[in-house]
């Protein structure tokens, strides 16, 4: 009786490693598959595609990280039924009667719950996080408070680095409201003081040409989505008046241009003789 119970387990066992296996491989392929499909649809588009990219977060990069994510959920969830079934069925093989082990893993189930419960919500919006691309790693956001560059998205904690180098683990259940400044598209925006008695007309035809000029350069037309504009006056006080630009670009772009921006307006005003205001050269961003 023994010997044959004994090859029974051994095959169940087998069994069960063997579907793990292909399960885990069917995996892989599928998350493989789906980010091979997008990057190649991606680099057909062109530019075009890359600009869509950037505004409807489907970068390969996140593409990637979202497959391998979710892969990783699918993956521990099959491995885990796999293994309750391999384990019950050993379990009747050996001659146990299931009915009151099934009764008190459903007692201990029941406690377990209420003592996870932070756990199984961290890992529930852990996956929401993922499957919804709320963020990513790479992204700038701000979250509870805390303001920085995404490093890791788990399923229980997301780490994000903030500008003084602090290296932050937030729980995803304790994450209520985020705010992605990396997602879509961004606001560069430049305000420049300049003397209130200096010609405000004049000064703005100077920053057309400096916008009109840095939409030309290709070292920077591939971060723009739209080219520069310029608003015009944004404030009048007893020491400057200040004109705005603005630029659409690409996520996450919006410094390296709204520096190389501000650079070009200030040699164009300087070598214009346009008097700057006596609070110096300002600046500020959005996003949106």
């Amino acid at each position: 009786m023994w010997p044959e119970t004994a090859v029974a387990i051994a095959f169940i066992l087998l069994l069960a490693v063997v579907g793990r296996w292909l399960v885990q491989v069917a995996i892989r392929r599928m998350v493989r598959m789906t980010t091979d499909r997008a990057r190649q649809h991606l680099e057909k588009l062109g530019r075009p595609g890359q600009i869509l990219a950037s505004a409807t977060g489907m970068q390969s990069e996140r593409q990637a990280q979202r497959a391998a994510t979710m892969g990783s959920v699918v993956g521990s969830a099959a491995t885990f039924v796999i293994a309750t079934i391999a384990l019950l069925t050993v379990l009747s093989h050996v001659g146990i009667d299931l009915a009151p082990v099934l009764a008190s893993a459903g007692v201990g189930g029941v406690a377990l719950a209420f003592g996870a419960q932070s756990l199984v919500k961290d890992v529930l919006s852990g996956i929401f996080l993922t499957v919804e691309d709320q963020y990513g790693v790479g992204d700038v956001i701000t979250v509870n408070e805390v303001t920085g560059t995404v490093e890791h998205v788990g399923l229980r904690v997301t780490s994000v680095r903030d500008a003084n180098g602090m290296l932050w683990y937030l729980r995803n259940g304790e994450i209520t409201k985020v705010g992605n400044v990396s997602q879509g598209w961004s606001i560069a925006t430049v305000d420049l003081p300049i003397h209130p008695a200096e010609d405000a007309g004049r000064a703005i035809e100077l920053l057309e040409r400096v916008a009109t000029d840095f939409a030309a350069d290709e070292d920077h037309a591939a971060d723009l989505i739209d080219p520069p504009e310029v608003l015009g006056v944004e404030t009048i006080t007893g020491t400057a008046m200040t004109l705005r630009m603005t630029a659409k670009c690409l996520a996450n772009q919006q410094w390296g241009v709204q520096r190389e921006l501000r650079e070009r307006a200030k040699h164009a005003l300087d070598a214009a003789g346009v008097r700057g205001a006596v609070s110096g050269w300002g600046s500020g961003s959005t996003t949106a």
